[in-house]
């Protein structure tokens, strides 16, 4: 071994040293902040970790008589038949233009209406929105749809008074062309309210000299909003952006199936809603769970990547 390799390993090693040393240390001085994360980690093994070994039936003709470790092994054959039927780039493309719509609006719409909840001086006023606007998010998905079907529908208020209106109707349930909108719109309306929590809790920690500061030079609110408030939130922002890179293949099925009808199935047919229809209602494990592990790989790699073209822009990211 040269010198200069065993000058690196040396160094390396008391660092791994020095690492357990000031663990040792930080545990002796919390001890209790450390035994309140045991319940978390068993939770992440239990329920992220140990069924990540479920991965290996992607990879055979599973069979739950025989158990994973005694069905046929297939390699790569789900992938490829996946890859082989004709509809695959109809499932993953309606999958990608849904992600990409509700990045484009749905990831905005707390940001924005964060912005407008901390402009608002009277306090009182300001707890009573907030608590209204947190209530959708504890709606089920069903009831919305049903909301959704009432308003919308041929009776509805909405399809009546575009008649009246327009001289025309639309309908807003089974044209395709009009679903993705419904299915983005109802996610705003659903989550974003509950979403303004995380960027309230960061606007909370901009300094208030910055805008008396501000004021004294003469800055108007719009000057202050962009100058001041945007940049003091912009480390949350891209870290909750990177976040939602990872479920971008997620579209979820149960509001997508709720929603879907003869007329619209064209542009409803997800990744999801097909793991769904032939894993749980088929009974095709292996082959749902090689798409479903296609999808994760899928995320990992959008995490990574925009997780360095964050730091590329000079900001700290995910990790």
């Amino acid at each position: 071994m040269s010198s200069k390799s065993a000058v690196k390993a040396d160094s390396l090693s008391r660092e791994k040293v020095g690492y357990w040393k000031k663990l040792g240390i930080d545990l002796a001085k919390n001890p209790w902040l450390y035994i309140m994360l045991i319940p978390g980690i068993i939770y992440f093994i239990v329920f992220k970790y140990l069924p990540m070994w479920g991965i290996i039936i992607g990879f055979e003709n599973y069979s739950p008589f025989l158990g994973p470790f005694k069905s046929e092994w297939k390699g790569l054959y789900w992938f490829q038949r996946f890859f082989a039927t004709r509809k695959w780039w109809d499932y993953t493309s309606n999958t990608l233009i849904l992600s990409v719509m509700s990045i484009v609006f749905t990831f905005p719409a707390p940001i924005i209406l964060a912005l407008l909840l901390n402009e608002i001086r009277n306090i009182h006023y300001k707890k009573v929105t907030q608590t209204l606007l947190y209530v959708p998010h504890f709606i089920s998905i069903v009831i919305v749809v049903s909301i959704t079907y009432v308003i919308f529908g041929a009776d509805g208020i909405i399809y009546k008074l575009t008649q009246s209106v327009f001289g025309t109707t639309i309908d807003y349930l089974g044209d395709p062309k009009v679903f993705r909108w419904m299915i983005v719109g109802q996610n705003i309306w659903k989550e974003t309210g509950w979403g303004t929590i995380i960027f309230l809790a960061a606007l909370t920690n901009v300094d208030t000299q910055l805008y008396e500061a501000a004021m004294i030079d003469g800055a108007n609110r719009a000057q202050r909003l962009w100058h001041i408030t945007l940049p003091a939130i912009r480390s949350t922002v891209v870290l909750m952006l990177v976040l939602r890179m990872g479920s971008v293949l997620d579209t979820g099925y149960e509001h997508l199936i709720l929603m879907s009808n003869s007329l619209n199935r064209s542009v409803s047919q997800t990744l999801d809603v097909f793991v769904y229809q032939n894993g749980i209602v088929n009974g095709q494990y292996s082959y749902t769970t090689a798409v479903g592990l296609m999808k994760s790989l899928v995320s990992v790699i959008m995490v990574i990547t925009s997780n360095k073209i964050a730091h590329a822009l000079g900001e700290e990211g995910l990790y």
